[in-house]
């Protein structure tokens, strides 16, 4: 959808307890717990000439989540929602049966240089949620649950877990837990883990069975109650997941649905232009793209 975002090609590659990977969703893996899909964004530097402009796009059948580590998105979404997310704090967009946003610079950032980095997530709804209304929460930064044990600092952005629940409003078991060390120490966190984890590598680095990942890697627990690994010093990174879902989901372009009729039929309206507009923003729009071939 961006020309912002980095897309960090898929390598997947089973090495005992984990599958490692990049990116969300790969071949061997494509879905840990209700997470379908993560999106590294940035970091990019833009000048005063450049901006964030992703035109007004539809979501069904998931709840998007947007984290930031440096900039601002204005957001806008067909409900009326008009609102500038800033690092640490939390967007949380539930499309159910639909809804159309825009992200873009915001307007008092747009004749200054700026900077962008951070996550897009989809979390997949429930079949029994599938169809509802949508909504959109926004979370402060200082609203989010954060703790300190030993040299560890610990936030949780989404989801319960470890005796803490973040305010995020989601619909089933779910967790993104942020883990920032400054020193190199060996953390046990299976036993407050469940269902299915992955672990997101931002900077710094994990050693594992003998085995060293850098940033921008996915490793895949193949048990959650067996992750342990060897955090470096001075690293940042993020471990989430939860409860899979008995059903199957299926993904074309920014639709996921447990049915390939569903997401017909969310195609074909966003190509009739019959989703709600968003107020007070442009008539443009992204549509619908022909290399999907349906």
């Amino acid at each position: 959808m961006s020309n912002l975002q980095l897309i960090i090609e898929e390598r997947a590659a089973d090495i005992g307890k984990f599958l490692v990977g990049r990116l969300l969703p790969f071949r061997q893996k494509r879905m840990i717990g209700p997470f379908i899909f993560i999106d590294h964004m940035g970091p990019v530097k833009l000048n005063e000439r450049e901006q964030m402009d992703i035109l007004p796009h539809p979501h069904i059948g998931l709840s998007t989540l947007t984290f930031l580590f440096e900039g601002s998105i204005m957001h806008r979404d067909s409900l009326g929602t008009a609102i500038e997310i800033q690092p640490g704090a939390v967007n949380w967009m539930t499309a159910g049966k639909g809804i159309v946003h825009s992200e873009r610079t915001p307007d008092h950032l747009r004749d200054s240089e700026k900077s962008l980095h951070g996550l897009q997530i989809w979390v997949a709804l429930p079949k029994e949620r599938e169809f509802m209304d949508p909504e959109f929460f926004h979370i402060e930064a200082h609203q989010i649950p954060t703790w300190t044990e030993g040299t560890t600092q610990f936030k949780l952005i989404a989801g319960e877990v470890m005796g803490h629940r973040s305010p995020v409003p989601a619909y089933s078991p779910l967790y993104m837990l942020e883990i920032k060390s400054q020193e190199k120490q060996t953390l046990h966190l299976g036993a407050s883990l469940f269902g299915e984890s992955g672990l997101y590598i931002l900077e710094g680095g994990i050693q594992s069975e003998g085995n060293h990942f850098g940033p921008k890697q996915i490793l895949v627990a193949k048990e959650s109650s067996l992750c342990e690994f060897t955090i470096e010093a001075n690293s940042t990174i993020y471990i989430f997941g939860g409860e899979a879902f008995p059903e199957e989901r299926f993904i074309d372009w920014n639709f996921v649905a447990t049915s390939k009729e569903t997401l017909a039929v969310a195609r074909q309206k966003w190509r009739n232009q019959e989703f709600d507009k968003i107020p007070g923003d442009s008539a443009e729009f992204v549509p619908y793209p022909s290399f999907q071939g349906k």
